[in-house]
This record gives structure tokens, sequence and C-alpha cells, in this order.
């Protein structure tokens, strides 16, 4: 009699692999917004099937030419496109350095396409797909619209939408000082998604 096989995320998500996706803009259209931060993490699965953070990737970025910076939305995240100690690079070099591992983590795990995890995650998707589009990067990994979004799952399972108040009634903890920087907010994406998924999964629910 053959061992049973090791649970995998291709088979938990129909050889999807979800990848955390948290952006920083300069408003809300990803048609003449600036994307201003991108940061991702990546999943690993252990051998009782539970999800955990493995990767995590950071960008600040370049306003492309002709971007719209609304002052509201800087003010909001406290950015500063232009502040020399960002040390940015162009969305370009930002997407494809994020992008390479993603496609080399996804053929490990035997995996068709990564899809974008997030919290409100078509937003997060609009603006990959808009500077996809404009930096003519045809090897995007994400699906073109599907997502997993941590709002809805949190809803579901913690009856909260707001990220931090998902976090604290996960008893995940919530640092309000970091907040709104993509990579601290994909850090707590990740920490949030992959306790919901392993919350459902101790439940002997497939």
């Amino acid at each position: 009699m053959a061992p049973p096989s090791k649970p995998a995320i291709k088979d938990r998500f129909r050889k999807f692999f979800p990848v955390i996706i948290d952006v920083e803009t300069g408003g809300f259209n990803p048609l003449t917004d600036a994307l201003l931060e991108i940061a991702a993490v990546t999943l690993t699965m252990d051998e009782q099937g539970l999800l955990h953070p493995n990767t995590p990737m950071h960008h600040h970025i370049i306003p492309f030419s002709g971007a719209n910076l609304e002052k509201s939305a800087l003010e909001f995240t406290g950015i500063d496109p232009y502040h020399p100690f960002r040390y940015a690079v162009s969305e370009t070099e930002a997407l494809k350095q994020i992008f390479k591992p993603i496609h080399t983590e996804m053929k490990q795990v035997e995996c068709q396409r990564a899809i974008l995890v997030g919290h409100n995650a078509h937003f997060d998707l609009s603006f990959v797909n808009a500077a996809c589009e404009r930096c003519h990067i045809k090897r995007n990994p994400f699906h073109r619209f599907s997502v997993l979004d941590t709002v809805s799952l949190s809803a579901l399972a913690l009856g909260e939408t707001v990220l931090a108040r998902a976090l604290k009634a996960a008893k995940l903890g919530y640092n309000a000082e970091e907040a709104h920087s993509a990579l601290y907010d994909a850090k707590s994406t990740a920490k949030l998604f992959c306790t919901i998924v392993n919350r459902w999964q101790s439940q002997g629910e497939p």
C-alpha cells in the first residue's frame, strides 16, 4: 500500500499559487495614479497541510512619467515620492524583481498560475495589471481577474472587514505606526490569510 501523499499547495488551491500583494499608490485610479510601493509574500505548506508566510519582497517605486499624485493619498500614506532615501526603482525593475522569484517558487510547487491575495485585493491587482501594461511586461504571473480577498474571508471567519480589526480579532497584533507600509501590510495580510485558512483546515474541511 502506497504511503499517503504529502499535502501540497497545488492541490489545496486548484494549482493556483497564492501570493500576498500590497501596494501603496498616489491615488485610486490605476491608469493615471502612481504606483509608489509594492510588497509580496509567498507561502509554503508544511506536512500537516498548514500554510506559513515564506519570502517577503519589497520595493519603493519611482512614479512613472506623467503620473498623478493625489495630495490626500500622500498624506494618508506619509510617502514622499521623491525623498532621496527611498532608494526607489522604476516600475519595470520593481515588477521584474518581484515576479522572478514568484515564477521560480510557483514552478517548484507545480502550480500553473499565481493568484493575488490581498486586503481589497482587486485594488492591488488593478495597479499591478496597469503597471505591467505600461512596462510591456508579458510574464505577469497573476491571474488577470481572479483574487483571494482577505476582506471577504475576514468577514466570514472573524466578523471584521478592516485589516487592523481583523488582525486584532485573530489575536495577531497590529502596529498602527507601521501601517500603510506595503511591506508591513503584506506581512500582516499573509499572517491573516494563513490563520484563516489553517483554522478552516483544522476543522477537517478540505
